[in-house]
């Protein structure tokens, strides 16, 4: 499953508060925790309104184009933008650059010198990243018509998907600097620019589909994604340049034994099995549309509406990680392996907690949240019906998807590369795609959704009993303790939500009770099970209470 939710994963102009780059705040201090709790709060509100409009978009896209044949071609078309956002914004690009410019930040701070390495990363990497995004945009338009004959072999409109290609083939370039940005920025302790780029990116692609989707039909929408691209770029591009890294001129660098740390990072051998993780990850969603392919018109666009509400849930979840990613790859940086620990773990369980908490709302209450979102317009009841069903099975990799998002930011943290994430994803991709060709045959959409579901829980089991050996060495039995418990609690709510859903017959004022009744029994089992998360919870607002006081 792809994140790419609101476009998926959003992230972050210096927000007040943060130390100068050159000075951060001493790791694991007090100040430092501040920090990152202002950051993880304007980081949400903003993940937040992306999400929203996310859905907005995805609305629109079913009131105006139903699930049919248009729709079923542009979102085969919208497969390859989803791909480059994963690679170049969400995890390749963040992967590679945050720890990147954290060497160099570090470098910068313990020894001032000429050329600064920070300067020196942008010279050397930036100019040659536009270059290669070019070419790539170029011949993706001219290898259109073989793109669409290699994802989807059955689609019944592969004209409108190849048009829908070339208009969303910019993206290739957007989506490059908007990551490459994104990563200098939250390196730099900055979180709110990039924070916008998916409000930007949602804006661009509905303002277009309602201008112009009379006159250019789907069409539109594959415009309107273009566009949002682009602005993507352009809300992060003042913050950008008022960093000195990016504006002061300086001679090219040359890099001999001494170079900074930076370019070393990004190079071939760094690079590759970051890229191939990130492409081996997005993978899914093309196995997952080459099966569909063959099912009747409607069921790509079934298995996409169902993934991006299904997804919100992780990409909130993953908030906390994006803010503390640069905490890591510098604690790692440092030699700190115990703080990296410490802050790995309490990530994971975090994460776990709000991912679980949001997928027991998916489960018990998918046929409302469909219908309140999409059944209007082109959207009838019947596609309410299924795109529900195929929901609830998506929801159960949930879990997994969020832990593969955390767990591969240390395994890249490193300054030397690592294949095991590789390795762990082709097996979990393998699964999708074995389990996903014999499930299609019995269960058409829904066996996909599993099929998937399964592949990235397989890839999530992997990393996790990986990390300790490899890369930090945390406590994995705790930890699967922790997240046992934490599933046991949202498998107990998800069956309350299922089965009181119906009994309200509104299904606006159903979903409202499922969003009291919900987090309330999935707190009461995290608490009657002892999982220790909630604890943690619950004594963290008993001390923002006091001192409210």
């Amino acid at each position: 499953m792809a994140e790419a939710v609101c476009g998926s994963g959003p992230l972050p102009e210096a927000p007040p508060g943060p130390p100068p780059p050159t000075s951060p705040a001493p790791v694991g201090s007090d100040r430092l925790g501040r920090v990152l709790a202002r950051a993880a709060a304007c980081t949400a509100a903003l993940t937040i309104a992306g999400a929203v409009l996310g859905l907005v978009r995805d609305q629109s896209i079913a009131h105006l184009f139903g699930a049919g044949e248009d729709s079923d071609a542009f979102l085969v078309a919208w497969t390859v933008p989803e791909m480059a956002s994963t690679l170049l914004i969400e995890d390749g690009m963040a992967l590679v650059l945050v720890p990147a410019f954290s060497h160099a930040l570090a470098r910068r701070a313990a020894q001032p010198q000429e050329p600064d390495p920070v300067q020196a990363l942008v010279v050397h990497t930036l100019p040659r990243l536009v270059v290669v995004l070019v070419c790539c945009a170029g011949l993706l338009m001219a290898a259109a018509p073989l793109v669409v004959r290699l994802l989807a072999p059955g689609l019944s409109r592969p004209d409108v998907a190849v048009s829908c290609i070339r208009l969303t083939a910019v993206t290739l370039l957007a989506f490059g600097l908007a990551g490459y940005f994104s990563a200098a920025l939250r390196a730099h302790r900055s979180f709110v620019a990039p924070a916008t780029i998916y409000v930007a990116y949602n804006v661009g692609i509905i303002g277009t589909m309602l201008l112009l989707h009379e006159a250019w039909g789907i069409r539109a929408a594959a415009a309107g994604v273009a566009l949002g691209s682009c602005l993507m770029v352009l809300v992060q591009l003042p913050a950008f340049l008022r960093h000195r890294g990016a504006v002061r001129r300086i001679p090219a660098p040359r890099y001999g034994h001494s170079a900074v740390a930076g370019p070393a990072l990004v190079s071939l051998a760094a690079l590759a099995p970051i890229v191939l993780f990130t492409v081996s990850r997005q993978l899914q969603v093309v196995v997952e549309r080459f099966l569909a392919a063959g099912l009747p018109a409607g069921a790509i666009s079934h298995l996409n509406y169902a993934q991006k509400v299904a997804q919100i849930p992780m990409v909130l979840s993953l908030m906390i990680c994006t803010v503390t990613f640069p905490v890591v790859a510098q604690a790692m940086a440092d030699g700190d392996s115990e703080l990296a620990r410490r802050r790995i773990e309490r990530d994971l369980a975090t994460a776990a907690l709000l991912v679980l908490a949001g997928s027991s709302l998916v489960i018990g209450y998918a046929p409302q949240i469909v219908e309140v979102l999409f059944q209007r317009g082109a959207f009838g009841e019947a596609d309410t019906t299924v795109t529900a069903g195929v929901m609830r099975v998506y929801a159960l990799g949930l879990l997994g998807q969020c832990l593969v998002g955390a767990l591969c930011r240390p395994y890249f943290s490193t300054p030397r590369p690592t294949w095991y994430p590789l390795a762990a994803m082709a097996v979990g991709l393998t699964t999708t795609a074995v389990a996903g060709a014999w499930s299609v045959q019995v269960w058409g959409a829904y066996g996909i959704a599993g099929a998937n579901a399964l592949g990235i829980s397989v890839t999530a089991v992997l990393l996790l009993c990986g990390l300790g050996p490899r890369v930090v060495p945390i406590g994995v039995r705790t930890t699967a303790a922790t997240l046992a418990r934490l599933a046991t609690a949202a498998a107990v709510s998800s069956a309350a939500g299922w089965f009181l859903g119906p009994r309200v017959p509104h299904a606006f004022l159903s979903l409202c009770a499922g969003f009291l009744l919900i987090p309330a029994v999935f707190a009461a089992s995290c608490a009657a099970l002892r999982a220790p998360e909630i604890a943690h919870l619950v004594d963290w607002l008993r001390r923002k209470v006091r001192h409210a006081r």
